[in-house]
């Protein structure tokens, strides 16, 4: 308001003194006032000071006029030497002018935000420019910020008949096609714009992870071997992608006629990168299958070594599958005797000799991981042991209402966005990340009964004398606070048949875990 106000006072301000330096002129034609004189080619001219203002506007009209006289010679020059646009360009070049004004002016409404306003810059920027290759790229932008898939539909299919906007146009469409879920065409497109620029890392990314999807291994081979030689991918990171997607490829294989050719491959996958769990357990049982029992041990024993895992300890226990506890107790002592202070290196000695019924040593297998790192598996494996040194109900019970509130420790977790996997997959299933699962704790352990706390009372059940069931239950080492059974009794009623039966078959899952 105030800017507007001081506008118009300049404005009046000038036309005041536009018309009192008129008046003053017109008032000294004449009137015998001073004169100039003005001297050409020995010829004196007196000029009075009216005539001199007219002189001095002609004179910057017959200037302009010269310079645009010139102006047209050059371009008639140019044009005569080859310059086709020369001419074009004279008469144009106020259009250019007004037509460049504008598509700056789409281009800083598109970085503000303002998609309708971009829109409209760059249809007035067409409108003197002709210049689609560049007033499209603003205008399809501009519609895909406002939501109009439509129209930005309809601008990339335009971009695609130029040469100098093809890729553009393909990029588009393909990002389009992948937000609309049509994977299939997507994937065709980022093929396309990956023969047209496949140095373009976006594009690289993504038709990887739709050759992925679609279970194109080798295709996806092809594109990480293009990111590899165009300086895209560090080496050391390529030899693992590498590795995960001829896993992938022999996992794929179902065809027990090409069980051989998976085995090759899983082996291949191993070599390439020997700490990539799956591909250390699958490139062992190829080698059982090929009774070559010695490498199935030292591919075994080198992934162990790099990072325990339970299917590793599986696919070693298949070496000898016949043996008897005590004999795979022994067998398994030069894998735990690697990496002997991690916690599945405990807890595998500690399942071992559950099998052997050897609980003490089971107990000492687990060192201070019921105090330090309680987790389902070690609180089963507890509860166990406690059966096996014969105590009483109460405290197996305990145990077992322990670990169904307790952390299910280490499982398949995507470092992406967390989500957990109940096998390796060489993708998220949530996000479609590739490459990016890991054995680790998830951030948030999932629990099996959201209010497991206040079940313990029903868990641990009724007995003849419940304050002698309260105190074996609180002297287990590592036992949570029991709810006492006063207490208990304000709970809402429950059948006394189903507790029971509850309590049953958790001690049987717990007795069945622990025996595998």
């Amino acid at each position: 308001m105030l800017w507007s106000l001081i506008k118009i006072v300049v404005f009046v301000a000038i036309v005041a003194a536009l018309t009192y330096g008129l008046g003053y002129l017109i008032e000294s034609d004449g009137s015998g006032m001073a004169e100039a004189r003005v001297v050409l080619g020995g010829v004196e001219y007196s000029l009075s000071p009216l005539k001199l203002a007219l002189a001095l506007i002609a004179l910057i009209i017959l200037t302009w006029l010269f310079f645009k006289v010139f102006g047209l010679i050059i371009a008639v020059l140019k044009f005569i030497n080859g310059d086709e646009t020369a001419l074009s360009r004279y008469f144009d070049r106020n259009r250019e002018r007004k037509g460049y004004q504008a598509l700056s002016e789409g281009l800083m409404a598109l970085a503000s935000g303002e998609g309708r306003l971009a829109m409209a810059k760059a249809t007035r920027a067409e409108k003197y420019l002709h210049k689609p290759e560049l007033t499209d790229l603003v205008t399809a932008q501009a519609a895909e910020m406002t939501g109009d898939q439509k129209k930005a539909e309809e601008v990339y299919k335009r971009l695609l008949q130029n040469d100098q906007t093809r890729f553009v146009g393909v990029r588009g469409l393909m990002k389009q096609k992948l937000n609309a879920g049509d994977t299939d065409t997507a994937l065709k497109l980022a093929e396309r714009a990956f023969a047209i620029k496949p140095k373009h890392g976006e594009v690289q990314d993504t038709l990887l992870r739709l050759q992925a999807e679609s279970a194109d291994y080798e295709g996806a081979r092809k594109t990480l071997a293009a990111k590899l030689k165009h300086g895209t991918l560090p080496r050391d990171v390529y030899r693992r992608r590498d590795a995960v997607l001829a896993l992938s490829e022999a996992q794929a294989i179902t065809d027990d006629e090409q069980s051989a050719q998976a085995a090759e491959a899983a082996i291949k996958a191993n070599k390439a990168s020997p700490d990539l769990i799956p591909a250390a357990a699958m490139a062992a049982r190829g080698y059982i299958k090929q009774n070559r029992k010695r490498n199935a041990v030292r591919v075994l024993k080198s992934a162990w070594k790099a990072h325990p895992h339970p299917d590793l300890a599986s696919a070693f226990a298949e070496i000898e599958p016949d043996e008897t506890p005590a004999q795979r107790l022994k067998r398994f002592g030069t894998l735990t005797s690697l990496n002997a202070d991690h916690r599945e290196t405990k807890l595998l000695n500690a399942e071992l000799n559950l099998a052997a019924e050897d609980f003490p040593a089971a107990r000492r297998a687990l060192g201070t991981l019921v105090e330090e790192d309680p987790d389902a598996r070690v609180l089963a494996i507890m509860a166990a042991v406690e059966r096996g040194e014969g105590a009483s109900d109460n405290v197996v019970r305990g145990w077992l209402a322990r670990a169904l509130t307790a952390p299910r420790g280490p499982q398949w977790v995507c470092d992406n966005c967390n989500t957990i996997h109940a096998e390796w997959a060489p993708l998220c299933s949530n996000c479609g990340a590739f490459d990016t699962l890991s054995w680790k704790s998830p951030p948030q352990s999932e629990v099996v009964l959201p209010a497991g706390a206040d079940m313990l009372p029903l868990l641990i059940g009724a007995t003849e004398d419940p304050q002698t069931a309260l105190e074996e239950v609180e002297e287990a080492p590592g036992m949570i606070e029991v709810t006492p059974v006063d207490e208990v009794e304000a709970a809402p009623e429950v059948p006394e048949a189903e507790p029971e039966i509850e309590d049953a078959e958790t001690i049987a899952e717990a007795e069945k875990e622990a025996a595998k």
